[in-house]
């Protein structure tokens, strides 16, 4: 396992930088190619291999594969919830294309394993809100949340048709503290962190008792590449487990963000972005991940959140 060579192509975005560095801890950094269309991420620099690359290229990915012998690839690219409503078809190009490309290319390389994240967009207003099961009612109502249920069918497809190792996770709202916010709904409870240090207030895009399920950075990394060093006899479903960590409101994240900084204030000017919010469950049922590979999560929201203003502190403490 560990002479594996990884391929990520979109490892300049919120969970490519992360996991990007997380793998090259594991497997070495010559072993973890990163790309991305972007210039290169400042953390990434000098960490290992960097290529520029357009995740619709399938030629010059094909190329590169061969040229540095892949065995897994990963692939991060995708506009998101809120950024995707703004041109559908892009959206849908973007995420749907760069798919099925990399599907096609393991197949004619036999890769031994692809990685390519679902979300819980998938889920709609018909969806159960509380507790989502892994298997339910799946009607998305934004262009990401059907490319992303197209996208789990497509690599159930190719698990079944061809024997192809797919493997893939429904994440949450992930929070971080190393990389910015990339267009998603949840995303103000990251910048929830960043206004309350810098100005101790934040008027926030959702309403105070909107509910949805969060998880802090570590354990979506975790839980990555948890489920990529899994046997694959453990895995029972080839379209995307469900994972969960916490649950929590932008009131009960303002709460916890006061207990280090009293004077920080919050008030609600919902946008287009709560009707989205609207139709996603309030919690999720992982037990399924929790059972076949063993999923566990390490942070809760106050944990998370000490974390988090104390990592953002001294990234600005630098900056200045």
């Amino acid at each position: 396992m560990k002479n594996d060579k990884i391929l990520i192509v979109g490892a300049c975005g919120q969970i490519g930088v992360e996991l990007t560095l997380a793998l090259r801890n594991v497997y070495g950094s010559d072993n973890v190619i990163a790309t991305d269309i972007r210039n290169e991420h400042p953390l990434l620099k000098g960490t290992g291999p960097y290529y520029s690359l357009n995740a619709l290229d399938a030629v010059s990915m094909h190329e590169l594969v061969k040229k540095e012998g892949i065995t897994q690839l990963y692939l991060l690219v995708a506009l998101l919830s809120a950024t995707g409503e703004k041109d559908p078809k892009h959206t849908w190009d973007i995420n749907m294309e760069s798919l099925l490309q990399v599907l096609d290319l393991g197949v004619q390389e036999k890769l031994s394993k692809i990685y390519w994240p679902s979300s819980i967009a998938v889920f709609g207003p018909t969806t159960p809100t509380t507790d989502t099961p892994q298997k339910t009612i799946i009607e998305p109502r934004t262009v990401y949340g059907v490319s992303k249920y197209a996208g789990e069918l497509w690599c159930q497809y190719y698990n079944q048709r061809w024997g192809l190792d797919v493997r893939s996770l429904r994440y949450p709202g992930l929070i971080s503290w190393k990389s910015e916010p990339g267009g998603g709904t949840t995303d103000y409870a990251v910048e929830i962190y960043h206004e309350a240090l810098k100005h101790q207030k934040y008027t926030c895009f959702l309403s105070e008792n909107t509910y949805l399920p969060m998880m802090y950075m570590d354990d979506a990394i975790r839980g990555t590449i948890g489920l990529m060093e899994a046997p694959a006899d453990k895995l029972k479903t080839r379209m995307a487990y469900n994972l969960a960590a916490m649950s929590f409101s932008p009131k009960e994240i303002a709460a916890s963000i006061q207990k280090h900084i009293p004077d920080f204030t919050i008030d609600y000017n919902p946008d287009f972005r709560q009707a989205i919010a609207d139709g996603w469950p309030k919690s999720i049922d992982d037990a399924a991940a929790r059972a076949d590979w063993g999923w566990k999560n390490d942070f809760d929201l106050d944990k998370m959140t000490a974390d988090m203003l104390l990592h953002l502190k001294e990234k600005m403490m630098q900056v200045a």
